[in-house]
């Protein structure tokens, strides 16, 4: 258990670092060996990562430890054209790697029970737009009301009317002790009580200053950090030898408010992780080949910070409208606009010989961001569907099983009407644009 202990610390303390967005902003699989066949897994036990997929699975992976890291490169750029009022842009995002640490220990306390714990970087985003796109003497500044448009302010600008670089630092590390049972010979339950560990910060949106009930907590005020708490039950059945099927819950994740962004998130900063469900199924087609397919929900809609419209904010009393509720980090505040993600995955797993098992996975979601939430999702263009990967595992002779994985998210781009239309400043049309490509490393061992 101290060995846990210290790998569990050197997991959070890189989790600093984490930056992902693929099914939204939460990853497409935990696990090296799950990212190798899309996410899928649902329904398989083969390492110890189930306290981040199927907590019931653990008892049937027995006594186990699991560590490794992905190399996540995610490439975004966002557009303004088509504006009279002289702020048309473009930008690049210019962080681009990022280091995504993950765990897994577990230890059989009977031949019927397990005992294990999971670290595994959750979900993120970030974006890095550098400053000084749009000139001093435009339309841009602090937004003032419907049909008012923009005070002056100085200039440069960055997209969003701002000074300076514009962009949000988004991260959540899960940590999830996880107890399974085996209540028959081929089938099992599992908790998972969920330690959240989430951090933030965002920069360059000083022309929302008006439209924000605290502006002071608006943005600027460097990395805020919250702690949470949730739960993931699982069931995992062997229906055969050749079936195996498995479901999981997720309640949604309580976290602690940002107070630094209480001005910029809706009910004074509170931003909760969303909860999900899956189900998944592994099918043995032949002796050597396994094929997997799983359905995962997230509903980011649940989330007022997420999923309530942007547009809510032209309601703000403080620039024109009615309510005062309706204002950033109102109890009716405006949030990113995303959709429910429903996500559908394929997965296969071939063993070549004793020593190499191959990978391969393609999974596909629906984008969460629509065209009329465009503009606030400059700052979180999670408009990824389509993932492709490729992974296998080497057995050394020691026992040890080094496995590797590739993945790339194809690029996909959403356009719409710009948010600032709504002001008064004839600014035309945003367009964001995404794609993605991570490589990743772990090594397991039964102990």
């Amino acid at each position: 258990m101290r060995t846990l202990a210290i790998c569990a610390a050197l997991a959070a303390a890189c989790a600093p670092g984490l930056a992902l967005a693929t099914d939204g902003y939460y990853a497409d699989g935990y696990g090296i060996k799950s990212k190798g066949r899309a996410g899928t897994g649902t329904g398989m036990a083969t390492d110890a990562f189930g306290g981040a997929n199927n907590p019931a699975s653990m008892v049937f992976v027995g006594d186990r430890i699991d560590f490794g890291a992905s190399l996540f490169s995610p490439r975004r750029d966002s557009t303004r054209t088509g504006s009279a009022a002289g702020i048309d842009g473009r930008a690049d995002s210019e962080s681009n790697y990022f280091l995504i640490p993950e765990f897994g220990y577990n230890k059989m306390i009977n031949a019927n029970m397990s005992l294990g714990i999971s670290v595994y970087g959750n979900g993120g985003m970030n974006t890095d737009y550098p400053g000084g796109q749009i000139s001093s003497g435009t339309a841009c500044g602090p937004a003032t009301g419907p049909g008012t448009g923009f005070n002056p302010a100085p200039g440069p600008y960055n997209l969003l009317c701002g000074n300076g670089k514009l962009g949000v630092d988004f991260m959540q590390l899960f940590i999830a002790p996880t107890l399974a049972y085996k209540f028959a010979p081929d089938h099992s339950l599992g908790i998972s009580p969920i330690i959240g560990y989430q951090r933030f910060s965002a920069d360059g949106l000083q022309a929302f200053s008006g439209f924000s009930n605290s502006p002071a907590n608006l943005t600027n005020q460097g990395h805020d950090s919250a702690w949470g708490y949730g739960a993931r039950i699982g069931w995992f059945g062997r229906l055969s030898d050749t079936v195996s099927v498995g479901a999981a819950y997720s309640t949604k994740v309580y976290m602690q408010k940002f107070d630094k962004y209480k001005g910029l998130f809706a009910d004074q900063g509170d931003f909760d992780a969303p909860e999900t469900y899956s189900v998944g199924i592994a099918f043995k087609a032949t002796p050597k080949l396994t094929v997997l397919a799983d359905y995962r929900r997230i509903n980011y809609n649940d989330i007022p910070a997420v999923g309530r419209r942007s547009a809510t904010v032209v309601n703000c009393n403080l620039v024109g409208g009615t309510d005062s509720t309706a204002c950033l980090g109102g109890s009716n505040g405006a949030g990113f606009g995303w959709q429910n993600v429903n996500v559908y995955k394929i997965g296969f797993e071939y063993q070549y010989n004793s020593e190499v098992t191959l990978r391969a996975g393609y999974s596909r979601n629906n984008n969460p961001v629509e065209a009329q939430d465009v503009t606030f999702n400059i700052l979180a263009p999670g408009v990824i569907q389509d993932h492709a990967t490729l992974g296998f595992t080497y057995k050394t002779k020691s026992g040890g099983e080094l496995t590797m994985f590739y993945m790339h998210a194809f690029e996909n781009s959403v356009t719409g009407p710009s948010l600032f239309n709504s002001f008064g400043v004839p600014a035309g049309s945003e367009t964001i644009k995404m794609h993605q490509d991570a490589i990743g490393i772990a090594y397991g061992w039964n102990m």
